[in-house]
């Protein structure tokens, strides 16, 4: 490649520090100078990806070290790369923030085993100089770690940001490279999980704007290119690059403003399986296609649209019908909320398409939240007895009512909180739910039953 993709990790203090603002503002504001921006996300993360897709106009991938193993994670990063001028990976939480108290699976171990420079953004509510001292800890926490810059997060005022930014640059060595004033709104919408989902919010594009306005006028674009790092020719031609197989099957996935947790990687898995993907708005269709040989349905936010999703009384029977006739049908977390009897919320009952007789509730505060693990320990469609799986929960839904036993269930939670009794995974004919998300480069057997069961039925359709 003659010019090669520069690169930047942008992290924060903490959660909430305001990394999500810069990143998409500095996306737009790369893409509106003409260049392509190719984004990533650190962790189990839906809702900030597909701001990140929505400012680049490209897919947005996820890169988690929990979920990943390293050579998985490289190869994802770099396959990816062709093409672009920036690649911006946004982190998660704390920048050393991870699963104990060495920082396991942290964004900085993220940026240093993949050996590019940090961005650090920091909220500067009600301090002055003691943003020196956090950014200096920083500094001297993991010597390994490269922070490159430091972005001043809600400055109140001209005098504010000049103490803070003379104190930083004095005391750390480390430039000071933008500011985000304080604003009197979020520009981004909050809601429960953080910020809103994309598809779910009328000002998108105007957010969009804000944004990328915001960093033209407040960063030192110049000197943020300056301190990317350039990926080497050679580590390109070290990833290898997945082509897509001739298609062999047709998988629907369920992907509207209900189910909307995708990630990038597992779509592209079956693509390069042999898969020929079919898009389904289960708001709007009328029924299932005909020949599809498998489905997929996502996670999501079904009880934001439970009244619409109940008002498509004939794609709720089709769902219902064609998993009776054997349909592999695969369902994640609201995908599996979809395939149960109903879900009450606000004293209102919803029927759903009652494929598993469940009624579901929404509790003010999460059900699970976090990393998981599993071991599959029943038949079923899609999964080989004894593997073991590594995933991620995030539900506010409850059981409120199961016509079913725990011991039935065909997962086993080894980390996580499951379904029910440290278990998971409802399975009927060939249906598979489950509240558990997997991420496919860390689970390379999830595309291959997925395909594998589609492949099978087809095979029955014809014989």
């Amino acid at each position: 490649m003659n010019n090669p993709t520069k690169s930047l990790v942008i992290a924060g203090l903490s959660g909430g520090s305001g990394k999500s603002v810069v990143s998409v503002g500095l996306t737009g504001a790369l893409c509106g100078n003409g260049h392509r921006v190719i984004t990533y996300k650190k962790g189990p993360d839906y809702i900030d990806a597909g701001w990140l897709t929505t400012g680049s106009g490209s897919p947005c991938y996820n890169l988690d070290p929990y979920l990943m193993k390293p050579e998985a994670i490289s190869r994802s990063f770099y396959s990816h790369l062709e093409g672009y001028d920036y690649a911006l990976i946004e982190g998660n939480r704390g920048l050393y923030d991870g699963v104990n108290p060495e920082g396991g699976f942290s964004t900085a171990e993220l940026a240093i085993s993949l050996d590019i420079p940090v961005l650090l953004v920091v909220n500067c509510t009600k301090t002055t100089r003691t943003v020196a001292a956090m950014v200096l800890g920083c500094l001297e926490l993991d010597k390994r770690l490269s922070i490159a810059g430091v972005i001043l997060n809600r400055i109140a005022t001209a005098r504010h940001e000049s103490i803070i930014r003379q104190a930083v640059e004095r005391y750390t060595g480390v430039p000071v490279l933008g500011i985000v004033p304080k604003m009197k709104k979020d520009i981004f919408p909050m809601r429960h999980l953080g910020v809103t989902p994309h598809q779910e919010y009328d000002g998108t594009q105007n957010a969009m704007d804000e944004l990328a306005t915001l960093a033209r006028d407040n960063f030192d674009l110049d000197a943020i290119d300056r301190l990317m790092k350039p990926l080497t020719p050679a580590a390109y031609d070290s990833a290898i690059i997945n082509k897509p197989a001739s298609s062999s099957v047709k998988i629907g996935i369920i992907r509207d403003q209900a189910f909307q947790f995708y990630y990038e990687e597992n779509l592209e898995a079956l693509r390069n399986g042999g898969a020929e993907l079919v898009t389904i708005n289960a708001i709007n269709a009328t029924q299932l296609p005909d020949d599809l040989d498998a489905l997929y349905i996502g996670g999501g936010f079904p009880e934001t649209s439970a009244a619409a999703l109940a008002e498509n009384n004939s794609f709720r029977q089709s769902v219902r019908q064609n998993a009776a006739k054997g349909l592999p049908i695969y369902a994640e977390c609201g995908g599996l909320i979809y395939l149960g009897r109903s879900i009450v919320i606000d004293n209102q009952e919803y029927p759903l398409t009652d494929v598993f007789p469940i009624t579901f509730g929404i509790s003010e505060k999460p059900q699970a939240h976090g990393y998981s693990t599993f071991i599959v320990d029943k038949e079923n469609p899609f999964y080989p007895i004894g593997l073991e799986i590594k995933g991620h929960e995030f539900r506010y839904s409850t059981i409120t009512n199961w016509e079913g036993k725990s011991e039935d269930l065909t997962l086993e939670i080894k980390r996580g909180t499951g379904f029910q009794d440290k278990r998971d995974g409802l399975c009927k004919n060939n249906v598979l739910a489950l509240y558990t998300h997997v991420l496919a480069p860390g689970t390379p057997a999830w595309s291959k039953g997925l395909i594998a069961a589609a492949e099978k039925y087809r095979h029955s359709k014809t014989n």
